[in-house]
């Protein structure tokens, strides 16, 4: 299966995210955080159904700490939506697939 979600790091966070022409939604998350994988499967489908009108991005903390810190990212799962290359809204903490999809209705 073809993984919807793109990986951004450090380096590529500015052209990935920040230039992107439709909105992006950053999961700020890490290897060893729980609620971070509870949501990676509903994240992943919400990216393949909304694919024309959403990006999901995912951000490795652990490996990338120069843009979590950047953005104030203080717990994680954090994610952020950006559009225009603004953070135009933040979902902090596991949800299910509806509530994020709720989050995003301004988006999808």
């Amino acid at each position: 299966m073809v993984m919807a979600t793109v990986t951004a790091t450090d380096a590529n966070f500015e052209d990935v995210v920040l230039k992107s022409d439709k909105p992006v939604l950053v999961d700020f998350w890490a290897a060893w955080c729980g609620p971070c994988r509870q949501i990676a499967p509903s994240l992943e489908a919400i990216s393949e159904e909304q694919a024309d009108k959403l990006t999901i991005v995912k951000l490795n903390i652990d490996e990338n700490p120069a843009t979590a810190a950047k953005y104030g990212i203080m717990s994680i799962p954090t994610m952020n939506v950006y559009q225009g290359g603004e953070v135009v809204k933040t979902i902090v903490g596991a949800k299910p697939k509806a509530a994020i999809e709720r989050d995003l209705a301004d988006f999808i």
